[in-house]
């Protein structure tokens, strides 16, 4: 259990330090859901039908932009072998890092999803 904890709060110190991650999200959810109704009109009846739709596609979107940020630092600098080595479970340390993940950038979008 120390060894989840450390990965993810390892992670997310990573994450926050590289910065830019949740902004990005942030700004592309914002944009597609502000520019949706420009691009499909004023039809109320249309954009309520789409609406939920369109807001899973640009949330599923804005996070596969910082997707890549999961494991690349840890092929990077090594220890993702490392972390290989390791008596934790591959499925554990993935588990931790998805949740990392999460806390640095699901959590901000579901927070900026009523804006």
């Amino acid at each position: 259990m120390k060894a989840v904890l450390a990965i993810i709060r390892r992670d997310i110190t990573l994450a926050v330090r590289q910065g830019g991650g949740a902004g990005t999200a942030i700004g592309f959810f914002l944009i597609v859901v502000s520019l949706l109704p420009l691009g499909i009109g004023p039809d109320l009846n249309l954009l309520s039908r789409i609406a939920p739709g369109a807001l899973w596609v640009a949330l599923l979107l804005s996070v596969l932009l910082s997707a890549e940020r999961i494991f690349q630092p840890d092929y990077e600098d090594g220890s993702l072998e490392v972390l290989l080595a390791s008596p934790v479970p591959l499925e554990i340390v993935a588990l931790a890092k998805a949740l990392a993940h999460w806390l640095t950038t699901g959590l901000p979008l579901t927070l900026a999803l009523p804006f």
